[in-house]
């Protein structure tokens, strides 16, 4: 196990450890994760699988490759430990079929499946790679009535569009940069991840209505930063199109990025320019012209993004994009000497 620098993240990863030691360490990594479980794997002899903990405050996540797999969680374990927490699994890769009760759920590239660990159920995965993110938010800090979230739990839930897209992004984005993140920063993260799990829940109960005005602020806020991410190439986005798409008034969009510190305008110019960073400092498109970079992260014209990013960064996209090229250089020298 080795411990990040930033955010409290542990990396297990199956080659680090004898072939005879491997399958055991898994089921206790999976087990302290999630909730005790008894697995299962044809591979079991010769495992091959990666597991992470991410600690967000209560909430937690743990992406996983693994190949075929089996997960029971029987009522014997139940009584034995309890922590009392919803699980959701996003599938990246692969597939598999969740059975509890009398009821069965099947699994597929991004969808969700949902259980809590009161819940006795057995998982079988498809044979071949599973990549997946496993998440943990304690009951308590979901705000629904737990009566009523039960009638959701078990069933898969789509993360190709709405809020399960949104929750998907944050899930895709967090795990594949925790280095980008302080330690003081997760106990935010986990709120988000909460308000995020809430609201899908909340979608499938048809009772988005009954979320408190906080959380459907927050959920609001990261759908239309979202809608922005996607839609920079459009020179016509505007603080007008963006409140269009989403329903609500000019002021109100204002009003929710007011809260953090921006405006919508500025926010949409600085998503812009950070793409545009990208592509300049990109020794593969080093060919494409500094126009063409600029139109397709909706910026109008050539003199409007050389005044913007001046503005932003002190310099011109041209010396940006030199710099960045000797950077590059720089570092590659000493691998050719």
């Amino acid at each position: 196990m080795r411990d990040s620098l930033v955010l409290d993240v542990k990396v297990f990863n199956s080659a680090d450890l004898p072939v005879g030691d491997r399958f055991d360490v898994f089921q206790q990594l999976v087990s302290q994760a999630h909730a005790p479980m008894h697995l299962m794997s044809d591979f079991a002899a010769d495992f091959d699988g990666t597991l992470s903990q991410i600690d967000l405050g209560e909430a937690s996540l743990w992406p996983t490759t693994f190949p075929q797999l089996s997960f029971h969680r029987t009522p014997r374990l139940i009584r034995q430990s309890d922590p009392e927490s919803c699980h959701l699994t996003l599938v990246l890769r692969g597939g598999g079929v969740a059975r509890w009760e009398r009821a069965e759920s099947v699994l597929g590239p991004y969808d969700f499946h949902t259980n809590h660990t009161s819940q006795a159920y057995d998982i079988v995965s498809r044979p071949g790679p599973v990549d997946m993110i496993g998440v943990e938010v304690p009951r308590t800090s979901l705000d629904l009535p737990w009566g009523r979230l039960r009638q959701v739990i078990g069933q898969a839930m789509s993360g190709r569009d709405g809020i399960g897209a949104l929750l998907v992004q944050f899930l895709i984005q967090v795990t594949a940069g925790t280095s980008t993140y302080q330690p003081a920063e997760a106990p935010r993260l986990g709120r988000v991840l909460s308000e995020l799990v809430t609201a899908l829940f909340a979608r499938a109960l048809d009772a988005e209505e009954h979320l408190p005005p906080e959380t459907r602020t927050r959920t609001l806020t990261l759908e239309v930063k979202a809608f922005i991410r996607r839609n920079l190439c459009d020179p016509d986005l505007t603080p007008g199109s963006v409140a269009a798409a989403h329903f609500v008034s000019r002021s109100h969009l204002h009003q929710l990025f007011r809260k953090d510190g921006i405006t919508v305008a500025g926010y949409i110019r600085g998503q812009r320019l950070e793409s545009a960073c990208a592509d300049l400092a990109n020794a593969s498109a080093s060919a494409v012209p500094i126009h063409v970079i600029a139109a397709r992260h909706g910026f109008k014209d050539h003199a409007t993004f050389t005044r913007a990013f001046r503005a932003a960064y002190g310099i011109t996209p041209r010396d940006y994009r030199h710099a960045a090229r000797v950077a590059t250089l720089m570092e590659a020298a000493p691998a050719a000497g």
